[in-house]
C-alpha cells in the first residue's frame, strides 16, 4: 500500500522521527492540525470545481438558444453551401 509514493517502513520513519522530535504531547495536535488542513484544502478545491462546473453549464443553455436564433434565421456560418 503506497500512500503519496511511500511504503509502510517511510511512513514508520517519519512518524518515529516527528516523534522524537515533536514528543508524544505534540504530535496528536500536529496530527489534527494537518487533518484539518487537508480537510479545507479539500473543501476548497471541492467548492471551486462545482463553482466552474455551474457557470459553464449556465452558458450551455445561452450557447443553445444562440444555435436556435441562427438556425430559424437561416444563416448556417458553419456549413458549406453548395454552388
Amino acid at each position: 500500500m503506497d500512500i503519496f509514493g511511500l511504503g509502510p517502513m517511510e511512513i514508520l520513519l517519519i512518524l518515529i522521527i516527528g516523534l522524537l522530535i515533536f514528543g508524544p504531547e505534540k504530535l496528536p495536535k500536529i496530527g489534527r492540525d494537518l487533518g484539518r488542513a487537508f480537510r479545507a484544502f479539500r473543501k476548497a478545491s471541492s467548492d471551486l470545481t462545482n463553482e466552474v462546473t455551474k457557470e459553464l453549464e449556465a452558458e450551455k443553455p445561452e450557447e443553445k438558444d444562440e444555435s436556435k436564433q441562427e438556425a430559424e434565421k437561416g444563416d448556417t456560418p458553419n456549413k458549406a453551401t453548395k454552388v
